[in-house]
């Protein structure tokens, strides 16, 4: 399990307001060297500059929304503030500032705040209005809430966005009567190399842990399929305690409930519905707080753990589309699948030199503050139609990547 969990006291980390960091930031390129040590992203390209740049001259209040299907995504912004030369804001979760004092100093230089996301953190909130409110720079929220390392696929949008998006966008209109926008965003990453010699030793890795003879002779997605069934059976047999009946997609969406049933029942009172992003988040709620703050008895620890490693273990069950492989096997597909496999099995992801980010953003989505456009029954609408748009986009994008020949 990663490193996503800090038993440190919750306590809210502002950004440095100071524009100087970034700026040299900018005029070094720390950014572009970054992302090629740590994430293997060598070129970028920025479509759709002139929105943000229209928006930014117009005096606007900006959100933007970005995918998240890699952790290098909120390096690759760098790219987006040097083409249009904008600083920017951004949310970032709470663990980011516990890897050491130099990265919550660079972080915070770059203009990120923390966020609880396993609790309502009302100063997050609060600030992050503050921003909406003075429009000082644009402020980035990531919907999806963590990676997904699926780029052609959003996974559900948790909530926040379109609460932040509203409540900003009424101070900003009792101010001085200004609009509001949200910006989709799409980051999507090529891999610029041959595919086969990239994830072959990848693949005979995984294979060996699974004490098999690496298959060498096999193509790659009847390879891959292979290791992607039995890394699932063998969850399978830990959970349930035998490999399990149906096609893949019900084999993952019952280990997904097996997982998380039980501990709703034993945490919230009964099984809950919705999302699975939203009902790992509310079952951290009740898991985490108290061990933080150091409430919970030394014996009771290990128990607590084991909690949260199945709410870790049922999200990245639901992060893998199995049939996203199959439906269109693209170059930048497999390297995603194949990154997928090693990072569950590592909690560590293989780099696939040379990347390309191409980031892509959308027009304005503007904010209404008419409560007759707030969410209804059927979800918000605003934020439902910021999710098209964005899927829209990341489909589109997936497209030019190209076609596996095999």
């Amino acid at each position: 399990m990663q490193e996503i969990f800090s038993l440190k006291p919750y306590r809210f980390i502002p950004p440095y307001r100071s524009r100087w960091f970034s700026r040299i930031s900018r005029w070094i390129r720390f950014h572009r060297r970054l992302i090629w040590k740590l994430e293997g992203v060598r070129g970028f390209e920025v479509r759709g500059a002139e929105h943000l740049r229209e928006s930014v001259a117009a005096g606007h209040s900006i959100v933007i929304a970005p995918n998240h299907s890699r952790t290098a995504d909120p390096i690759a912004f760098g790219f987006l503030e040097e083409k249009v030369g904008v600083d920017l804001f951004a949310m970032a979760s709470w663990h980011v500032f516990n890897q050491g004092w130099l990265t919550t100093q660079v972080v915070r230089g770059l203009g990120a705040f923390s966020v609880n996301r396993e609790g309502l953190d009302r100063a997050s909130i609060d600030y992050a209005l503050q921003i909406l409110e003075s429009h000082e720079r644009p402020l980035i929220i990531f919907p999806e809430g963590s990676t997904s390392r699926t780029a052609d696929r959003l996974m559900p949008f948790l909530d926040g966005l379109g609460f932040i998006a509203r409540t900003g966008a009424k101070k900003r209109q009792a101010l001085d009567g200004g609009k509001t926008v949200i910006h989709p965003l799409a980051f999507h990453y090529r891999y610029e190399g041959d595919i086969v010699a990239a994830v072959s030793p990848v693949l005979d890795r995984i294979e060996q842990r699974l004490t098999w003879h690496p298959n060498r002779v096999s193509d790659l997605l009847p390879r891959i399929n292979r290791i992607g069934n039995a890394l699932l059976t063998i969850k399978e047999v830990e959970t349930f305690g035998s490999e399990q009946a149906g096609t893949l997609e019900q084999r993952l969406a019952n280990l997904i409930e097996r997982l998380l049933n039980p501990l709703e029942v034993k945490w919230l009172g009964s099984p809950q519905s919705g999302t699975t992003s939203a009902r790992i988040k509310t079952l951290r709620t009740k898991i985490l707080p108290d061990m933080t703050e150091g409430k919970v008895p030394k014996e009771e620890m290990p128990a607590r753990f084991t909690d949260l490693r199945d709410t870790y273990v049922a999200h990245q069950m639901s992060c893998f589309p199995l049939s996203y492989l199959n439906e269109r096997p693209t170059v930048d597909r497999i390297r995603e699948t194949v990154e997928r496999f090693e990072e569950d099995i590592t909690d560590k992801a293989p780099l696939f030199p040379p990347l390309k980010c191409v980031i892509e953003v959308g027009e304005a989505v503007e904010v209404s503050t008419d409560r007759a456009a707030r969410r209804g029954a059927d979800g918000d609408p605003l934020v439902q139609q910021v999710f098209d748009r964005l899927q829209s986009m990341l489909t589109r994008l997936g497209l030019e990547s190209p076609l596996y020949p095999g």
